[in-house]
């Protein structure tokens, strides 16, 4: 053989970092304002999500204080459903509020369903009876967010409370996630949705969420404009809108 023939026999040998161990689950604290025994919830996030589950962002942190401080009016005896959950830092937050039920929901991943599996299992002082975890895709048929035997869901099956904690950076999703709050929720309900503007010159497309919900049967309420400091050092320009954490009420109008 010529030596022009020669084939280099690590010419396709995968470089040494090409099997690269995907990221293990973390854990991190929360500690809750409320004055109670269960003040302190241990998380387990996931390694790694191109659905952004594996950090806790500062809308979910801002929704697990409100209903806390809201939870008599919002969470006791009501019955909950989050989209969108991730950790589930607001689910178990409801949960341990004494709400009569808490569904809790993402996209049906099997690492993000278990870790939401595996954050309820592993808080103290929830009554596990009481709690669902599925996977459920926006828009998609609610009946199966629902204990009915014949497929029916009457109105007293629905949720008082809708949770959405930083969803609508996901404008494709809004009709989605409407159509979704409007087959799932009593007329007498809220949906509490809150977020960051994690793309600044993007707010604009975030904030029609809540024009588009009137479509919907919705009326969108401004509850709060917060300023926490962004979770990323990026462009010093952005830093006031990044701070941002708006907080709405959608009431039924149904």
């Amino acid at each position: 053989m010529d030596e022009e023939e020669l084939i280099e026999t690590d010419l396709f040998k995968e470089p040494e970092d090409f099997y690269k161990e995907a990221p293990k689950p973390h854990f991190v604290k929360y500690k809750r304002k409320k004055d109670t025994s269960n003040n302190e919830i241990e998380l387990r996030l996931v390694g790694s999500s191109p659905l952004w589950g594996h950090m806790l962002w500062n809308a979910g942190i801002y929704t697990a204080e409100y209903l806390d401080k809201h939870a008599d009016e919002l969470v006791k005896g009501k019955k909950v459903l989050e989209l969108g959950a991730a950790a589930a830092l607001p689910s178990l937050i409801c949960a341990l509020n004494g709400c009569e039920k808490i569904v809790s929901t993402d996209y049906p991943d099997n690492d993000l369903i278990e870790n939401i599996e595996y954050n309820f299992d592993h808080c103290k002082g929830i009554d596990r009876s009481k709690a669902k975890v599925a996977g459920y895709l926006w828009g998609s048929d609610v009946t199966p967010l629902f204990d009915v035997q014949d497929g029916q869901v009457k109105e007293e099956d629905k949720f008082d409370l809708l949770v959405l904690a930083d969803l609508v950076f996901n404008h494709s999703e809004h009709r989605k996630l409407l159509k979704t709050c409007r087959e799932s929720l009593k007329r007498t309900g809220l949906c509490l949705v809150v977020f960051t503007p994690h793309r600044p010159r993007l707010l604009d497309r975030d904030l029609d969420f809540f024009k588009l919900c009137e479509e919907y049967g919705l009326k969108a309420e401004q509850k709060d404009l917060d300023r926490w400091h962004p979770m990323f050092e990026e462009d010093e320009e952005t830093t006031e809108i990044r701070s941002r954490i708006y907080c709405y009420h959608l009431v039924p109008t149904w």
